[in-house]
């Protein structure tokens, strides 16, 4: 745990910088994940965001999960599940249309805290996004605006706790799998690790972080930097003791019928390096990923490859 890294913001606009943006990179670049602590949300607000969390999983979810985990008589189970998961979650969309009025159970104090927590993120993703195209030797704007497609970027969040288990080398918290979208923002708990990423075959855990960010980068950004980023593959395990863990992902992906391709201005740069990532809509994408979600990428970018999009690829206007 180490060496994973950890990435203070604090001085991004001051005389740290360059160092920072090279911290980044070679995160981007050798681990597909780093932890953001100054980031810029206040330690405040996230203690807010995750009391009201793990309130609001006490009275409404709570009792559902223990009315699933009996139905499917997972208690005593005996083999490995490898058709579900053990978490209990939820899913709120904040573009392009918010879904945060349509969630069943939500309080007023909850749901108005959600929606600030949500542009906040935006504002942190696009200015990770804008830090990375900074480091690819990309025009400021050239990810937002890939994203954006027609009508704007999809932003979502999946609220999640994990409960005890209790046979947690039977069953996963969440299974193995790369994120299909475009980065990814995590706040989780702080006091419960369960969080691994698969680096150079050996499972690494990220470490729980007061009031940190996890980033990961999902399959969009391996595409677009054709390989140079690539997107990692990560699990949660199971715990058998305590509270459980709450963790908050928020999906920064692009639109559904944004065209997803390796950026042109990085190609003419690494000329000896052909494109070797298909051209694609992401929606096309998301058709295929859902069903395949806890299997291997490489198989994914190939099935799209051999459905090539004839999409009209026009100058990405970045102003």
């Amino acid at each position: 745990m180490e060496n994973f890294p950890v990435i203070s913001l604090e001085n991004i606009n001051g005389a740290e910088r360059a160092a920072i943006l090279e911290k980044i990179n070679e995160a981007c670049e050798n681990w597909g994940f780093f932890e953001l602590v100054n980031h810029g949300i206040e330690p405040e607000f996230m203690d807010t965001v995750e009391r009201l969390t793990k309130a609001h999983y006490r009275k409404c979810m709570e009792q559902r999960f223990k009315e699933l985990v009996a139905s499917r008589a997972l208690e005593g189970i005996q083999t490995e599940v490898n058709d579900m998961d053990w978490e209990s979650t939820f899913y709120v969309r904040h573009l392009p249309q918010s879904t945060i009025n349509e969630v069943p159970d939500l309080d007023e104090e909850y749901r108005k805290v959600m929606k600030e927590f949500a542009l906040k993120l935006e504002k942190l993703a696009e200015e990770l996004l804008d830090l990375l195209c900074e480091n690819l030797g990309l025009e400021k704007g050239y990810l937002k605006k890939v994203f954006h497609g027609a009508n704007g970027p999809t932003f979502g969040t999946k609220v999640s706790n994990y409960p005890p288990c209790p046979k947690p080398d039977l069953i996963k918290g969440l299974r193995a799998h790369t994120d299909a979208g475009g980065i990814i923002l995590l706040f989780q708990d702080d006091k419960v690790s369960g969080l691994q990423l698969l680096k150079d075959g050996q499972w690494i855990d990220v470490p729980p972080l007061r009031h940190s960010i996890v980033v990961n980068l999902g399959d969009q950004i391996e595409v677009i930097t054709n390989g140079k980023y690539k997107s990692v593959e990560h699990r949660v395990i199971s715990q058998t003791d305590g509270e459980g863990r709450m963790s908050l992902a928020s999906f920064y992906n692009p639109g559904s019928d944004a065209v997803i391709y390796p950026a042109p201005a990085l190609l003419e740069k690494e000329a000896e390096k052909k494109q070797v990532y298909p051209k694609f809509v992401f929606e096309d994408y998301m058709k295929l990923y859902v069903p395949l979600k806890f299997q291997a990428k490489e198989p994914r970018f190939e099935a799209m490859k051999a459905v090539e999009t004839n999409v009209n690829l026009g100058p990405i206007a970045t102003a």
